[in-house]
């Protein structure tokens, strides 16, 4: 059913290329890349719930983590997979909307439970006396709601915002996936007000995170620089690494793509740019959490003993 203020009822989705020698090979490799993402993130929410000694704060965010990542993969690739295998990739206009929310819920949840994973990291390192005391489960589950908080927020601004526009006789989305800037470009009415609605929105939900995670990340480098052994200080930075890796890569493509002017960072580069954070990123999660981390690769260890000896 078409919005009142639109009529428009169904989008088309350009996808990535319109070259048909491509169409094909492009199907296959983002389909390995999807296939990555799914084993991997619902390998490490297995490895996490049935191991009990990774019940542990870092892991529950961890677990947090890598769901949002299967939903979050799951809500654009398959879309994506059908633009390269059919004429006309046709979403309605309904579907458009869910697709774009859950989009933003996801991308949203996902930045804030990088901050609370930075948080946790400071906790462990800076304050370990009392590190069970800080990050008991119910602090922890009172982090978790907030997240999921945050992302719903985020994510009825973002709906609000895009409801508000009339869509008339153009429905070709530049885009792989219903995304808020293609939508803006495809309005037919004026969208001064709706365009720093977004800027404000994303700076909020890319800028808390950040700037929890940077003073998080300072105060944990301070903390190592006063540790004496070479040891102390390497084991320090190596509880970090993976999350350090893994929120530049999140971070700095997103950034990269929303918090620039449509007219410094044209719709083609940001839809490639795109590529990386939703694609890319949730596929690289998991790998980089399971072969930098000891606990993980144990437990993945003990969880195959367990399946050959049963």
């Amino acid at each position: 059913m078409a919005a009142k203020n639109s009529s428009v009822t169904a989008f088309i989705l350009e996808g990535l290329t319109d070259q048909p020698g491509l169409q094909i090979p492009l199907f296959f490799f983002f389909l390995g890349f999807y296939t990555i993402t799914v084993v991997g993130n619902l390998a490490l929410v297995t490895l996490i719930g049935l191991n009990s000694h990774l019940h542990t704060p870092m892991y529950f965010f961890l677990f947090n983590l890598s769901l949002i990542d299967f939903c979050y993969s799951t809500t654009i690739t398959p879309k994506m997979l059908k633009s390269f295998v059919s004429k006309r990739n046709i979403i309605l206009h309904a579907g458009c909307m869910t697709q774009l929310f859950f989009f933003c819920f996801l991308v949203i949840s996902e930045s804030f439970i990088l901050s609370a994973m930075a948080y946790d990291r400071y906790v462990a390192i800076c304050k370990p006396l009392v590190y069970t005391v800080t990050m008991s489960p119910q602090v922890c589950l009172l982090l978790l709601v907030g997240v999921y908080v945050m992302g719903f927020s985020g994510a009825m601004a973002h709906m609000g915002n895009i409801a508000s526009l009339t869509f008339c006789a153009n429905n070709i989305v530049n885009h792989f996936m219903c995304d808020i800037l293609p939508l803006l470009e495809l309005s037919c009415n004026s969208s001064y007000v709706n365009e720093p609605v977004v800027f404000v929105v994303v700076s909020i939900g890319i800028g808390m995170p950040i700037v929890t995670i940077f003073i998080s990340y300072a105060l944990i480098l301070l903390s190592i620089l006063h540790i004496p052994s070479t040891e102390g200080r390497a084991k320090a930075f190596s509880t970090c690494g993976s999350h350090i890796i893994v929120v530049s890569l999140f971070f700095g493509s997103g950034a990269f793509v929303y918090l620039k002017p449509p007219s410094i960072l044209p719709l083609e580069q940001g839809k490639v740019s795109s590529l990386f954070y939703t694609i890319v990123v949730p596929m690289l999660n998991p790998l980089i959490y399971s072969l930098r981390n000891k606990d993980v690769k144990v437990a993945f260890r003990k969880t195959l003993v367990r399946k050959i000896f049963s």
